[in-house]
């Protein structure tokens, strides 16, 4: 052999010795890449599965509290039911005796001018009696509407509040 094909032999063999350590090296950072790109998408994965769970998390708290709401709506409808028969009641009672007092308002007797007086002062007291009626009648029904719209209200407000907070 010559020394021109021995020095192409060694030339040849440290082309082929560098051309392995590029390759070596080529791999080894294609493993790295794909053990970075790995432990990248598991840690994506991980934060989205924490994700997920503070979403349901924050959904099931936000539905506990709009269920909240709604109880306590109940009971608030629930106490002026009660408080609107108590009303009612008390309304009745009060509309009765005004009936009575209406009926036994008058002035038994032989002057004309008093049994006049008698009938008219017993005209103005059933007027008032059904005045008092109706007045007492409208305002049961305003503040039944007015209880439902307030408690409507509040379950609205904190509702909206369930959710924004």
């Amino acid at each position: 052999m010559n020394s021109f094909t021995l020095r192409s032999l060694v030339l040849l063999a440290l082309l082929a010795s560098y051309w392995g350590v590029y390759q070596h090296g080529r791999a080894v950072e294609r493993a790295d890449a794909a053990q970075a790109s790995a432990k990248r998408d598991s840690g994506d994965r991980l934060a989205e599965v924490i994700g997920e769970r503070s979403a349901r998390q924050e959904e099931q708290r936000r539905a506990q509290a709009q269920e909240e709401a709604k109880a306590n709506a109940h009971e608030e409808r629930t106490v002026a039911a009660v408080g609107a028969a108590g009303a009612d009641a008390a309304g009745q009672r009060l509309r009765d005796e005004g009936a009575k007092l209406a009926a036994t308002v008058g002035c038994p007797g032989t002057d004309t001018a008093a049994v006049a007086r008698g009938q008219t002062a017993t005209r103005a007291a059933m007027v008032l009696s059904d005045l008092l009626t109706r007045a007492d009648a409208r305002a049961g029904e305003l503040a039944q509407a007015y209880d439902q719209a307030k408690i409507a209200g509040q379950l609205c407000e904190a509702s909206y509040n369930a959710l924004i907070d």
